[in-house]
């Protein structure tokens, strides 16, 4: 049987049984170590200090209160969501009955309106 989807090769080569195999058992003895990768061979280069080059403890200081105040800030921008974020707000603090009470009471008015319809097209 051939491949379906592929051509057929003219040389007896290709073909896997075609040359004589090897017995179960007669495999090549596997290697005692594993190959090292080049990566792993080159030392890692050492770095000693902050790297900021400036010792004083007072720009130190600085830098960190100007990081919290920009943190403080960008909360405070994350906190303010606006009007769909309070509606969304509203909804998760409202329990079970209290979601299916308004949406029963949703139907009914639905229901009432399309009665009032009804009775004002019938003639």
């Amino acid at each position: 049987m051939g491949n379906l989807c592929g051509k057929q090769s003219s040389s007896s080569s290709s073909d896997p049984f075609a040359r004589p195999g090897r017995r179960l058992g007669s495999a090549p003895a596997p290697r005692s170590s594993a190959p090292i990768p080049a990566a792993a061979s080159t030392p890692r280069p050492v770095v000693v200090g902050s790297g900021s080059g400036s010792g004083n403890a007072a720009d130190d200081q600085r830098r960190k209160a100007a990081a919290a105040a920009a943190a403080e800030q960008r909360t405070k921008r994350a906190n303010t969501v606006g009007k769909l974020g309070s509606q969304l707000a509203a909804q998760k603090k409202q329990t079970h009955l209290e979601t299916l009470k308004e949406a029963s009471s949703a139907k009914l008015r639905q229901r009432e309106v399309d009665a009032n319809a009804d009775t004002l097209n019938y003639n």
